[in-house]
């Protein structure tokens, strides 16, 4: 995880006082699983998403424990996908993949922050490729389905989860926080790559072992460090 570091160019918002915490030092001194923490300059990166990033930060000092809305389409796209099909997704993606970007759940989905565009053109490839009908290819080979992706990309907006606090009673929260200002963010091929091999090993997760566990226990925390 990277080191929290004073961004003088966040913190020094002109003479807007406000009367809330300071939220860099929040989160610079909060302890727990970090993978599932956001750090300030994690902060920082997702209030750059915004059209005013400075009266997103402040509304965030004032708020630290209230979800946000942010924008799509400039900062990172959101791909929205049932919470089991994004457990796997997320499985596929840190034991053979290259890791992901900043993952959340809300109301039973999973949120995978994407590379700008991927909105766009991951539906067209999941298309072009056919695997959103399941069946047998042109090799013969039986496929899984993947379940209807909610892309939000630019004109889209999402919820984020507090920045200081897990949610307990079913509200947002983060699973892989954004814990850099220029995290890497899969684009449109590895989040196919990842559909693929979800689909392709639906027929047989008899045998397979989940790095989750079978209820819901809290947060899990990934080695970030694997990230690109």
């Amino acid at each position: 995880m990277s080191a929290w570091l004073k961004d003088e160019t966040t913190l020094q918002t002109g003479a807007v006082p406000h009367l809330g915490v300071d939220i860099f030092a929040l989160l610079r001194d909060q302890s727990g699983p970090q993978a599932a923490q956001v750090t300030a300059a994690g902060a920082a990166w997702l209030a750059g998403a915004a059209p005013y990033p400075r009266s997103t930060l402040a509304h965030w000092e004032e708020r630290p424990k209230a979800p946000g809305v942010l924008p799509c389409g400039s900062a990172f796209d959101v791909v929205n996908v049932p919470a089991l099909f994004g457990r796997r997704m997320l499985e596929q993606l840190w034991a053979e993949g290259p890791g992901s970007g900043p993952v959340a759940t809300h109301r039973g989905r999973m949120l995978l922050f994407a590379a700008p565009g991927t909105a766009q053109r991951l539906p067209s490839l999941l298309a072009w490729e056919e695997w959103g009908t399941g069946g047998s290819g042109d090799s013969g080979e039986q496929r899984g389905t993947v379940p209807p992706l909610l892309c939000h990309g630019t004109g889209d907006a999402v919820t984020v989860p507090p920045l200081t606090c897990a949610s307990s009673d079913g509200g947002p929260r983060w699973v892989v926080a954004p814990d850099t200002r220029n995290p890497w963010l899969p684009g449109p091929d590895v989040l196919l790559w990842a559909c693929v091999r979800v689909s392709r090993s639906a027929s047989s997760r008899g045998t397979a072992h989940s790095i989750f566990p079978r209820a819901d226990q809290g947060a899990n925390v990934y080695d970030v460090t694997r990230r690109r």
